[in-house]
């Protein structure tokens, strides 16, 4: 990661937070609706550091049922499976993604660039990389093998609180909670809630711990649940100064 950039991530996750307007500080709030949301971010957040129960149960009761969240974009072909199961069969394509139109939900793949597909494996395919580069890969369908080939493009999506909650009921439990964590500062104005963060998590992929600011951004209606959640977070950045290469 080029040092400029990172700090210009950092400066500008410092002037996210002297925006004026801006009103904060869980512990100090005022009385009033925001006040409630407020708490409510700092409480989700806090959830997605502590387990996978308290991160369901938050947005089971928080989000609204046509709430969005507003994936991180990254450079890939777009498309998620169940990590629990020992195959890789798609379980959902992002539109308009790379594999929108090359993929089917229920495909498998058996082979990625002439590695077969196993659970060992899996953390070590070929699928994280430089955009515009092509793989190949054979998949099963209705039966049947058939080659594929797509490139690799930069994804942004979002996702419906029922894909949310798909995603979390995936994850891992044993591996989910942060080692360390502490809420930093939340700040609101109108129905827009800030909240940032610091953590001490393990990377998996690579077996590393990292250290990493995240900025979590809501946005609430009037009844206060949160019809729309992203974040920003430096994670991937400190890995790649530390010298690791992403490989998946």
């Amino acid at each position: 990661m080029n040092k400029n950039l990172y700090l210009k991530v950092l400066s500008l996750i410092c002037l996210m937070f002297s925006l004026p307007g801006m009103t904060g500080g869980h512990l100090d709030h005022e009385k009033g609706h925001s006040s409630g949301n407020e708490t409510v971010a700092s409480d989700w957040v806090t959830a997605g550091y502590t387990g996978k129960d308290a991160s369901i149960k938050m947005v089971e009761q928080n989000m609204a049922d046509d709430g969005i969240s507003v994936q991180g974009r990254y450079v890939g072909f777009g498309f998620n499976w169940d990590p629990r199961e020992n195959e890789m069969r798609v379980g959902r394509v992002t539109p308009d993604s790379p594999a929108d139109g090359v993929l089917m939900v229920g495909d498998l793949f058996l082979e990625v660039e002439g590695i077969k597909v196993s659970p060992e494996n899996f953390g070590k395919l070929p699928f994280r990389g430089l955009p515009g580069k092509k793989i190949s890969a054979v998949i099963e369908r209705d039966g049947n093998e058939m080659e594929i080939s797509f490139a690799r493009g930069t994804i942004r999506g979002e996702i419906t609180k029922a894909q949310v909650l798909e995603n979390m009921n995936s994850g891992d439990a044993d591996s989910w909670p942060a080692k360390e964590f502490r809420i930093i500062e939340v700040l609101s104005k109108d129905n827009i809630v800030y909240v940032l963060s610091h953590a001490t998590q393990t990377d998996n992929m690579v077996d590393l711990d990292f250290m990493a600011y995240t900025v979590t951004r809501f946005m609430f209606n009037e009844k206060g649940k949160v019809v729309e959640v992203a974040n920003l977070t430096e994670d991937r950045f400190i890995l790649e100064q530390t010298g690791y290469t992403i490989t998946r």
